[in-house]
């Protein structure tokens, strides 16, 4: 009667070959890195989901559509915030000038989804329709109408006091009319809009624009500052129907789909 070793179970260990080096050092294996893939932060995926919302989903013709407004997006907050963290007053918080921000780029693609998907013949009106906020990272001051020893009269726009050097853009198209210092308004753009209407930026540390020059809404014209009559760093805003008297800058962009 024969008998047969016991089967011994194999150690799965045991059936792996190990890398050696030479004199018997093993070959130390490192783990493989993954690739990142690219995601979008929250701060943009709440922008671009505004946007969304604000078209709506039929303004989306294909996959590529998507891309390019997502694209769009970055582009825009990128020029405006930069990659650094934005400096910002200390009554503005982060969360503040992130809505800001992403409420002046949303507005910006809005602008240019209306102008792509209209006809040529009525472009202008609903570019001239929509506006954008001129400044972000900014405190709303002085409004229209109050009265002051800083002014000879009431005053005559709306203040957004913010960081020296913050970028100023036109809050619609139209063309540079004057640029230049303006006694107690310092260095002063102003922008006519297609319909008569000018719109006035005063006391910029620098004017990025020429008399002229054509600028869209969204385009960079120049950066808030303290030059001319002030008490610190702000974009003075005042708007003039017609190239008339001054109104109410609050209502006049409220009117337009823009809430400072």
């Amino acid at each position: 009667m024969s008998s047969s070793a016991p089967k011994r179970r194999l150690d799965v260990r045991q059936q792996t070959p190990r890398d050696t080096l030479p004199g018997g050092r093993r070959a130390v294996r490192r783990p493989q890195r993954r690739r990142r893939s690219f995601r979008l932060t929250p701060a943009a995926a709440g922008a671009f989901a505004l946007v969304v919302a604000g078209i709506g989903a039929g303004a989306f013709s294909s996959q590529a559509d998507r891309g390019a407004l997502q694209s769009g997006y970055q582009t825009i907050s990128a020029s405006y915030t930069g990659t650094q963290d934005v400096d910002v007053t200390p009554e503005i918080d982060k969360a503040t000038l992130q809505r800001q921000t992403e409420q002046q780029a949303s507005q910006k693609l809005k602008v240019d989804e209306e102008l792509r998907d209209k006809a040529q013949n009525v472009a202008d009106e609903y570019k001239s329709n929509q506006w954008v906020l001129p400044v972000t990272g900014y405190r709303l001051t002085a409004r229209f109408g109050q009265a002051s020893s800083l002014w000879s009269s009431t005053h005559t726009g709306l203040d957004f006091a913010g960081p020296s050097g913050s970028t100023i853009v036109s809050v619609a198209a139209g063309t540079v009319t004057s640029a230049g210092y303006e006694g107690a308004y310092g260095n002063r753009t102003i922008v006519t809009l297609d319909d008569g209407t000018e719109i006035w930026y005063a006391h910029q540390s620098r004017v990025a624009v020429s008399v002229g020059d054509k600028v869209g809404a969204g385009q960079t014209i120049g950066y808030t500052g303290s030059t001319g009559n002030v008490t610190g760093p702000h974009l003075h805003l005042e708007v003039h129907p017609g190239g008339g008297g001054p109104v109410d800058p609050d209502a006049a962009l409220r009117e337009h789909g823009v809430t400072p």
